[in-house]
């Protein structure tokens, strides 16, 4: 019986330490890297910058954005999109799926504080309520 308490305690421990994480000193290492060694084509971008500069425009003290400004814009988008993303996968892989869901989203936005200005938008009360949704197979 002890030994069957020892192999369930390692095969927990395990279990546990195999758990997916998200490494955000890592992530931002790893950003940096990319940053500093590729080389930006700034007449390709995967965001509209005419979009971005739009937006930029609905602030009524904006009167002049330099063309700079858009692709810096662009690119913060892009790093945002991309560790909300990261962060919204682990709790996807946590729960045994391969497909994003909007409370996975919800999740990632919950456990960091940087993402509190969306609020509004995806609510933590969803994140919550989805970490309560139990999957009867």
């Amino acid at each position: 019986m002890a030994g069957t308490t020892t192999t369930n305690a390692g095969a927990h421990h395990q279990q546990h330490h195999n758990r997916p994480s998200f490494d955000l000193t890592q992530f931002w290492q790893d950003e940096m890297t990319t940053t500093q060694t590729s080389v930006p084509n700034f007449r390709t971008h995967p965001l509209p910058l005419a979009r971005i500069k739009k937006v930029m425009k609905t602030d009524p003290e904006v009167k002049m954005i330099s063309a700079e400004a858009p692709i810096l814009f662009a690119k913060a988008c892009e790093t945002f999109i991309a560790e909300l993303t990261k962060r919204a996968w682990v709790h996807a892989e946590e729960s045994k799926r391969r497909t994003l869901l909007r409370s996975d989203i919800a999740m990632g936005i919950s456990k960091t504080d940087m993402c509190d200005f969306l609020i509004d938008i995806v609510p933590r009360m969803e994140a919550t309520d989805a970490s309560k949704v139990e999957f009867h197979f």
